[in-house]
Protein backbone atom coordinates (compact mmCIF):
# COMPACT_ATOMS: atom_id res chain seq x y z
CA UNK A 1 0.00 0.00 0.00
CA UNK A 2 2.61 2.79 1.34
CA UNK A 3 4.47 2.15 -2.65
CA UNK A 4 1.19 3.11 -3.95
CA UNK A 5 0.79 5.78 -1.80
CA UNK A 6 4.29 7.13 -2.18
CA UNK A 7 3.76 8.67 -5.55
CA UNK A 8 1.20 11.00 -4.43
CA UNK A 9 3.00 12.53 -1.35
CA UNK A 10 4.19 16.18 -1.34
CA UNK A 11 6.32 17.29 2.26
CA UNK A 12 5.78 14.65 3.59
CA UNK A 13 1.94 14.34 3.60
CA UNK A 14 -0.09 12.23 1.49
CA UNK A 15 -2.91 14.43 -0.01
CA UNK A 16 -4.88 11.80 -2.36
CA UNK A 17 -5.97 8.73 -0.66
CA UNK A 18 -9.95 8.28 -0.70
CA UNK A 19 -9.78 6.35 -3.66
CA UNK A 20 -7.65 3.52 -1.90
CA UNK A 21 -10.11 3.97 0.86
CA UNK A 22 -12.85 3.14 -1.54
CA UNK A 23 -10.79 0.64 -3.73
CA UNK A 24 -13.00 -2.73 -4.44
CA UNK A 25 -9.41 -4.70 -3.11
CA UNK A 26 -9.64 -2.72 0.02
CA UNK A 27 -13.19 -3.17 0.77
CA UNK A 28 -13.21 -6.64 0.13
CA UNK A 29 -10.11 -7.32 2.77
CA UNK A 30 -11.58 -4.93 5.15
CA UNK A 31 -14.57 -7.39 5.04
CA UNK A 32 -12.47 -10.20 5.11
CA UNK A 33 -11.07 -9.09 8.70
CA UNK A 34 -14.82 -7.96 10.17
CA UNK A 35 -16.40 -11.54 9.33
CA UNK A 36 -13.33 -13.31 10.71
CA UNK A 37 -13.80 -11.31 13.81
CA UNK A 38 -17.45 -12.32 13.74
CA UNK A 39 -18.59 -9.32 16.06
CA UNK A 40 -21.38 -8.22 17.55
CA UNK A 41 -24.47 -6.47 15.70
CA UNK A 42 -24.66 -2.84 16.16
CA UNK A 43 -27.18 0.09 16.51
CA UNK A 44 -28.68 -1.18 12.87
CA UNK A 45 -29.23 -4.82 13.93
CA UNK A 46 -26.86 -6.28 10.80
CA UNK A 47 -25.36 -9.28 12.11
CA UNK A 48 -21.89 -10.60 9.86
CA UNK A 49 -24.42 -13.59 8.71
CA UNK A 50 -27.09 -11.27 7.50
CA UNK A 51 -24.57 -8.90 5.69
CA UNK A 52 -22.69 -11.53 4.20
CA UNK A 53 -25.99 -12.46 2.45
CA UNK A 54 -25.44 -9.89 -0.29
CA UNK A 55 -22.46 -8.97 0.18
CA UNK A 56 -21.23 -8.13 -3.15
CA UNK A 57 -24.16 -5.95 -3.26
CA UNK A 58 -23.29 -4.40 -0.29
CA UNK A 59 -19.69 -3.54 -0.97
CA UNK A 60 -20.93 -1.99 -4.29
CA UNK A 61 -23.22 0.29 -2.65
CA UNK A 62 -20.78 1.45 -0.12
CA UNK A 63 -18.10 2.28 -2.95
CA UNK A 64 -20.63 4.02 -4.95
CA UNK A 65 -21.55 6.25 -0.97
CA UNK A 66 -17.87 6.71 -0.52
CA UNK A 67 -16.87 8.18 -3.85
CA UNK A 68 -19.93 9.68 -3.83
CA UNK A 69 -19.46 11.30 -0.50
CA UNK A 70 -22.72 10.73 0.92
CA UNK A 71 -21.22 7.87 3.05
CA UNK A 72 -22.40 8.71 7.10
CA UNK A 73 -21.43 6.69 10.01
CA UNK A 74 -24.24 5.53 11.99
CA UNK A 75 -24.06 5.26 15.76
CA UNK A 76 -22.56 3.40 18.35
CA UNK A 77 -23.91 1.00 20.76
CA UNK A 78 -22.34 1.26 23.57
CA UNK A 79 -22.40 -2.14 26.06
CA UNK A 80 -20.31 -2.42 29.39
CA UNK A 81 -18.19 -5.61 29.73
CA UNK A 82 -16.71 -6.76 33.18
CA UNK A 83 -12.78 -6.26 34.20
CA UNK A 84 -11.22 -8.10 36.63
CA UNK A 85 -11.40 -5.98 39.52
CA UNK A 86 -15.26 -6.04 39.08
CA UNK A 87 -15.34 -2.38 37.47
CA UNK A 88 -17.40 -2.30 33.54
CA UNK A 89 -15.42 -1.46 30.86
CA UNK A 90 -17.25 0.91 28.07
CA UNK A 91 -16.93 -0.90 24.60
CA UNK A 92 -18.39 1.04 21.91
CA UNK A 93 -19.49 -1.60 18.57
CA UNK A 94 -20.32 0.20 15.10
CA UNK A 95 -22.39 -1.49 12.40
CA UNK A 96 -20.79 -4.04 10.21
CA UNK A 97 -20.76 -1.50 7.54
CA UNK A 98 -19.13 1.08 9.57
CA UNK A 99 -16.01 -1.69 10.71
CA UNK A 100 -15.69 -2.40 7.29
CA UNK A 101 -15.25 1.67 5.87
CA UNK A 102 -13.07 1.86 9.35
CA UNK A 103 -10.79 -1.21 8.47
CA UNK A 104 -10.38 0.24 5.23
CA UNK A 105 -9.64 3.52 6.16
CA UNK A 106 -6.80 1.78 8.14
CA UNK A 107 -5.55 -0.06 5.41
CA UNK A 108 -5.30 3.54 3.63
CA UNK A 109 -3.53 5.29 6.63
CA UNK A 110 -1.86 2.91 8.40
CA UNK A 111 1.43 2.36 6.61
CA UNK A 112 1.60 6.25 5.99
CA UNK A 113 2.33 6.07 9.90
CA UNK A 114 3.74 3.12 10.88
CA UNK A 115 6.95 3.86 9.16
CA UNK A 116 6.68 6.88 11.68
CA UNK A 117 6.19 4.68 14.98
CA UNK A 118 8.50 4.69 17.46
CA UNK A 119 10.50 1.34 18.01
CA UNK A 120 9.49 0.96 21.70
CA UNK A 121 5.66 0.85 20.85
CA UNK A 122 3.86 -2.47 20.76
CA UNK A 123 0.16 -2.72 21.02
CA UNK A 124 -1.93 -2.65 18.10
CA UNK A 125 0.89 -2.70 15.66
CA UNK A 126 1.97 -5.26 12.71
CA UNK A 127 4.53 -7.62 13.18
CA UNK A 128 4.63 -6.62 17.35
CA UNK A 129 2.57 -7.94 20.15
CA UNK A 130 2.71 -8.36 24.27
CA UNK A 131 5.22 -10.68 24.41
CA UNK A 132 7.59 -8.80 22.22
CA UNK A 133 6.75 -5.75 25.26
CA UNK A 134 7.58 -8.41 27.95
CA UNK A 135 10.77 -9.54 26.43
CA UNK A 136 11.93 -5.59 25.71
CA UNK A 137 11.00 -5.19 29.91
CA UNK A 138 13.00 -8.59 30.98
CA UNK A 139 16.11 -7.18 29.05
CA UNK A 140 16.07 -3.70 30.60
CA UNK A 141 15.40 -5.28 33.90
CA UNK A 142 18.40 -7.43 33.64
CA UNK A 143 20.27 -4.47 32.17
CA UNK A 144 20.03 -2.87 35.21
CA UNK A 145 17.43 -0.69 34.12
CA UNK A 146 15.64 -1.55 38.11
CA UNK A 147 13.74 1.92 38.78
CA UNK A 148 10.46 1.63 37.01
CA UNK A 149 7.82 4.48 35.96
CA UNK A 150 4.50 2.46 36.35
CA UNK A 151 2.16 4.51 34.32
CA UNK A 152 -1.71 5.09 33.85
CA UNK A 153 -3.40 6.91 31.76
CA UNK A 154 -6.85 7.81 33.01
CA UNK A 155 -9.45 6.33 30.91
CA UNK A 156 -6.97 7.45 27.72
CA UNK A 157 -9.39 6.04 24.85
CA UNK A 158 -12.34 8.21 26.43
CA UNK A 159 -10.12 11.39 26.80
CA UNK A 160 -8.52 12.27 23.67
CA UNK A 161 -9.16 15.22 22.29
CA UNK A 162 -10.26 15.46 18.94
CA UNK A 163 -8.96 18.45 17.71
CA UNK A 164 -5.31 18.01 18.73
CA UNK A 165 -6.08 14.59 17.39
CA UNK A 166 -6.66 15.57 13.94
CA UNK A 167 -3.51 18.39 14.10
CA UNK A 168 -1.42 15.21 14.23
CA UNK A 169 -3.56 13.24 11.97
CA UNK A 170 -3.12 16.39 9.45
CA UNK A 171 1.21 16.42 9.46
CA UNK A 172 0.69 13.13 7.15
CA UNK A 173 -2.97 13.12 5.66
CA UNK A 174 -3.81 16.04 3.80
CA UNK A 175 -6.63 14.47 1.86
CA UNK A 176 -10.18 16.33 3.08
CA UNK A 177 -12.26 12.95 2.05
CA UNK A 178 -10.22 11.12 4.01
CA UNK A 179 -9.81 13.33 7.00
CA UNK A 180 -13.67 13.77 6.91
CA UNK A 181 -14.82 10.76 7.46
CA UNK A 182 -12.02 10.38 10.36
CA UNK A 183 -13.85 13.18 12.19
CA UNK A 184 -17.11 11.79 11.35
CA UNK A 185 -16.00 8.42 13.08
CA UNK A 186 -14.67 10.39 16.29
CA UNK A 187 -18.02 12.97 16.48
CA UNK A 188 -20.41 9.56 15.45
CA UNK A 189 -23.43 9.25 18.40
CA UNK A 190 -23.16 6.65 21.07
CA UNK A 191 -26.58 5.00 22.05
CA UNK A 192 -26.53 3.23 24.97
CA UNK A 193 -30.33 2.41 25.81
CA UNK A 194 -32.46 5.21 24.74
CA UNK A 195 -29.39 7.96 25.30
CA UNK A 196 -27.75 8.93 22.38
CA UNK A 197 -24.90 11.97 22.92
CA UNK A 198 -22.06 13.29 20.96
CA UNK A 199 -19.11 12.46 22.38
CA UNK A 200 -16.66 15.65 22.48
CA UNK A 201 -13.51 13.72 23.44
CA UNK A 202 -12.17 10.15 22.97
CA UNK A 203 -11.68 7.33 20.05
CA UNK A 204 -14.57 4.29 21.38
CA UNK A 205 -12.86 0.98 22.60
CA UNK A 206 -14.52 -1.18 20.36
CA UNK A 207 -13.69 0.55 16.75
CA UNK A 208 -11.43 -0.66 14.08
CA UNK A 209 -9.75 2.34 13.88
CA UNK A 210 -9.14 3.68 17.35
CA UNK A 211 -5.70 1.37 18.13
CA UNK A 212 -4.69 3.19 15.75
CA UNK A 213 -5.39 7.20 16.33
CA UNK A 214 -4.36 6.11 20.15
CA UNK A 215 -1.06 5.17 18.80
CA UNK A 216 -1.00 8.19 16.55
CA UNK A 217 -1.76 10.49 19.73
CA UNK A 218 0.79 9.20 21.92
CA UNK A 219 3.90 8.92 19.27
CA UNK A 220 4.91 12.39 19.74
CA UNK A 221 5.53 11.15 24.11
CA UNK A 222 6.89 7.75 22.83
CA UNK A 223 9.78 10.12 20.39
CA UNK A 224 10.30 12.42 23.25
CA UNK A 225 11.37 10.17 25.66
CA UNK A 226 13.78 8.70 23.59
CA UNK A 227 15.07 11.51 22.56
CA UNK A 228 16.22 12.11 26.08
CA UNK A 229 17.67 8.21 26.49
CA UNK A 230 14.67 7.23 28.55
CA UNK A 231 13.85 3.33 28.23
CA UNK A 232 9.97 3.45 27.42
CA UNK A 233 8.27 0.06 27.18
CA UNK A 234 4.48 0.63 25.91
CA UNK A 235 1.39 -1.21 24.96
CA UNK A 236 -1.39 1.39 23.71
CA UNK A 237 -2.03 3.54 27.08
CA UNK A 238 -0.50 0.93 29.61
CA UNK A 239 3.85 1.55 29.22
CA UNK A 240 6.85 1.65 31.96
CA UNK A 241 10.00 3.26 31.70
CA UNK A 242 12.70 1.76 33.28
CA UNK A 243 15.94 3.82 34.21
CA UNK A 244 19.09 2.83 36.39
CA UNK A 245 18.47 5.58 38.82
CA UNK A 246 15.31 6.69 40.93
CA UNK A 247 16.48 10.38 40.06
CA UNK A 248 16.39 9.59 36.41
CA UNK A 249 13.01 7.67 37.21
CA UNK A 250 11.55 11.11 38.65
CA UNK A 251 12.36 13.13 35.90
CA UNK A 252 11.27 10.99 32.98
CA UNK A 253 7.88 10.49 35.45
CA UNK A 254 7.84 14.63 35.61
CA UNK A 255 8.23 14.71 31.95
CA UNK A 256 5.28 12.75 31.14
CA UNK A 257 3.03 14.61 33.65
CA UNK A 258 4.10 17.75 31.93
CA UNK A 259 3.45 16.13 28.16
CA UNK A 260 0.10 14.66 28.95
CA UNK A 261 -1.09 18.17 30.40
CA UNK A 262 -0.43 19.54 27.57
CA UNK A 263 -1.50 16.93 25.56
CA UNK A 264 -4.94 17.41 27.89
CA UNK A 265 -4.54 13.37 29.14
CA UNK A 266 -4.18 12.69 32.74
CA UNK A 267 -2.02 9.92 34.94
CA UNK A 268 -4.08 8.09 37.14
CA UNK A 269 -3.08 9.37 40.83
CA UNK A 270 -3.47 6.04 42.39
CA UNK A 271 -2.14 3.98 39.61
CA UNK A 272 0.64 5.82 38.52
CA UNK A 273 3.91 4.99 40.18
CA UNK A 274 7.76 4.80 40.80
CA UNK A 275 9.50 1.80 42.35
CA UNK A 276 12.51 0.01 42.96
CA UNK A 277 11.77 -3.26 41.14
CA UNK A 278 14.47 -5.07 43.49
CA UNK A 279 12.28 -4.59 46.11
CA UNK A 280 9.06 -4.20 45.19
CA UNK A 281 6.76 -5.48 42.41
CA UNK A 282 5.35 -4.13 39.47
CA UNK A 283 2.95 -5.04 37.04
CA UNK A 284 2.27 -4.85 32.98
CA UNK A 285 0.54 -6.69 30.59
CA UNK A 286 -0.96 -9.41 32.41
CA UNK A 287 2.46 -10.29 34.35
CA UNK A 288 3.89 -9.08 37.93
CA UNK A 289 7.22 -8.60 38.02
CA UNK A 290 8.79 -9.64 41.37
CA UNK A 291 12.81 -9.73 42.21
CA UNK A 292 13.87 -10.73 38.58
CA UNK A 293 11.03 -13.11 38.40
CA UNK A 294 7.18 -12.88 36.88
CA UNK A 295 4.50 -14.49 37.48
CA UNK A 296 0.78 -14.60 36.51
CA UNK A 297 -0.63 -11.35 38.04
CA UNK A 298 -3.69 -12.16 40.34
CA UNK A 299 -6.29 -10.61 38.61
CA UNK A 300 -5.33 -12.68 35.11
CA UNK A 301 -5.56 -15.96 37.74
CA UNK A 302 -9.25 -14.61 38.53
CA UNK A 303 -10.37 -13.96 35.27
CA UNK A 304 -8.52 -17.84 33.92
CA UNK A 305 -10.63 -18.93 37.33
CA UNK A 306 -14.03 -17.65 35.90
CA UNK A 307 -13.57 -18.63 32.70
CA UNK A 308 -13.58 -22.32 34.11
CA UNK A 309 -15.88 -21.92 36.58
CA UNK A 310 -18.50 -20.90 33.56
CA UNK A 311 -17.72 -24.17 31.96
CA UNK A 312 -17.70 -26.59 34.95
CA UNK A 313 -21.35 -26.64 36.50
CA UNK A 314 -21.74 -29.51 38.71
CA UNK A 315 -25.18 -29.95 37.18
CA UNK A 316 -23.69 -29.65 33.42
CA UNK A 317 -25.80 -32.72 32.76
CA UNK A 318 -22.77 -33.80 30.23
CA UNK A 319 -19.93 -36.51 31.10
CA UNK A 320 -16.74 -35.81 32.49
CA UNK A 321 -14.74 -35.96 29.46
CA UNK A 322 -16.70 -33.66 27.26
CA UNK A 323 -16.04 -31.20 30.54
CA UNK A 324 -12.53 -31.05 29.84
CA UNK A 325 -12.57 -31.22 26.34
CA UNK A 326 -14.68 -27.89 26.90
CA UNK A 327 -11.86 -26.24 29.10
CA UNK A 328 -8.96 -27.59 27.58
CA UNK A 329 -8.39 -25.20 24.51
CA UNK A 330 -8.59 -22.30 27.66
CA UNK A 331 -6.35 -23.46 29.74
CA UNK A 332 -4.06 -24.25 26.43
CA UNK A 333 -4.39 -20.28 25.28
CA UNK A 334 -3.93 -19.52 28.62
CA UNK A 335 -0.80 -21.13 28.89
CA UNK A 336 0.55 -20.47 25.61
CA UNK A 337 0.61 -16.49 27.37
CA UNK A 338 1.59 -17.65 30.46
CA UNK A 339 4.21 -20.01 29.44
CA UNK A 340 7.30 -17.76 30.48
CA UNK A 341 6.42 -17.28 33.94
CA UNK A 342 8.26 -18.12 36.77
CA UNK A 343 5.35 -20.74 38.40
CA UNK A 344 2.30 -20.72 39.80
CA UNK A 345 0.75 -23.48 37.43
CA UNK A 346 0.75 -26.04 39.99
CA UNK A 347 -1.84 -24.21 42.67
CA UNK A 348 -3.94 -23.99 39.53
CA UNK A 349 -4.09 -27.47 37.96
CA UNK A 350 -5.14 -28.53 41.31
CA UNK A 351 -8.16 -25.98 41.70
CA UNK A 352 -9.07 -27.23 37.74
CA UNK A 353 -9.26 -30.90 39.39
CA UNK A 354 -11.14 -29.88 42.43
CA UNK A 355 -13.71 -28.23 40.17
CA UNK A 356 -14.19 -31.68 38.19
CA UNK A 357 -14.39 -33.92 41.47
CA UNK A 358 -16.88 -31.87 42.46
CA UNK A 359 -18.91 -33.11 39.33
CA UNK A 360 -18.27 -36.06 40.01
CA UNK A 361 -19.43 -35.82 43.26
CA UNK A 362 -22.82 -34.34 42.01
CA UNK A 363 -23.10 -37.21 39.42
CA UNK A 364 -22.24 -39.92 42.20
CA UNK A 365 -25.30 -37.89 44.11
CA UNK A 366 -22.76 -36.87 46.98
CA UNK A 367 -23.13 -34.16 49.17
CA UNK A 368 -20.79 -31.47 49.98
CA UNK A 369 -17.49 -30.02 48.42
CA UNK A 370 -14.67 -32.57 47.55
CA UNK A 371 -12.43 -33.41 50.10
CA UNK A 372 -9.28 -35.51 50.72
CA UNK A 373 -11.17 -39.24 49.94
CA UNK A 374 -11.96 -37.79 46.48
CA UNK A 375 -8.34 -37.74 45.95
CA UNK A 376 -8.14 -41.17 46.51
CA UNK A 377 -11.10 -41.99 44.76
CA UNK A 378 -10.37 -39.83 41.78
CA UNK A 379 -6.49 -39.12 41.57
CA UNK A 380 -4.77 -37.13 39.29
CA UNK A 381 -3.71 -39.51 37.18
CA UNK A 382 -7.79 -40.45 36.67
CA UNK A 383 -7.56 -37.09 35.01
CA UNK A 384 -4.73 -37.04 32.91
CA UNK A 385 -5.78 -40.65 31.76
CA UNK A 386 -9.29 -38.17 30.23
CA UNK A 387 -6.94 -35.97 28.57
CA UNK A 388 -7.16 -33.22 30.60
CA UNK A 389 -4.67 -30.26 29.94
CA UNK A 390 -1.73 -29.81 32.65
CA UNK A 391 -0.48 -26.26 33.15
CA UNK A 392 2.38 -27.61 35.23
CA UNK A 393 3.56 -30.65 33.02
CA UNK A 394 3.00 -28.20 30.06
CA UNK A 395 5.39 -25.62 32.27
CA UNK A 396 7.75 -28.17 33.08
CA UNK A 397 7.98 -29.06 29.06
CA UNK A 398 8.84 -25.54 28.24
CA UNK A 399 11.22 -24.67 30.71
CA UNK A 400 13.23 -28.25 29.67
CA UNK A 401 13.43 -27.30 25.96
CA UNK A 402 14.42 -23.58 26.66
CA UNK A 403 17.65 -25.85 28.65
CA UNK A 404 17.75 -27.67 25.29
CA UNK A 405 17.51 -24.70 23.56
CA UNK A 406 20.22 -22.10 25.16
Amino acid sequence: MLTALETEVKGGCWFRLIDKVYSPANLWSAWAKSAKNNGAAGVDGITIDRYQKDVEANLRYLTEQLKAGTYRPKPIRRTHIPKADGTLRPLGIPTVCDRIVQGAVRHAIEPIFEKEFASQSYGFRPGRGCKDALRRVDELLKSGQRFVVDADLKSYFDTIPHELLMKQIQKRVADGRVLKLIESFLEANIMEGLDQWTPMAGAPQGAVLSPLLSNIYLNPLDHLLAAEGYQMVRYADDFVILCQTEQQAQAALDLVKQWTAQAGLQLHPEKTRLIDAAAEAFEFLGYRFDRNRRWPRHKSVMKLRESIRRRTPRNSGVSLKVTIHRINPTLRGWFGYFKHASGGMRSIDGWVRQRLRNILRHQHKRPGCSGAADHQRWPNAFFAGLGLYSLESAHRQARQLMKMIH
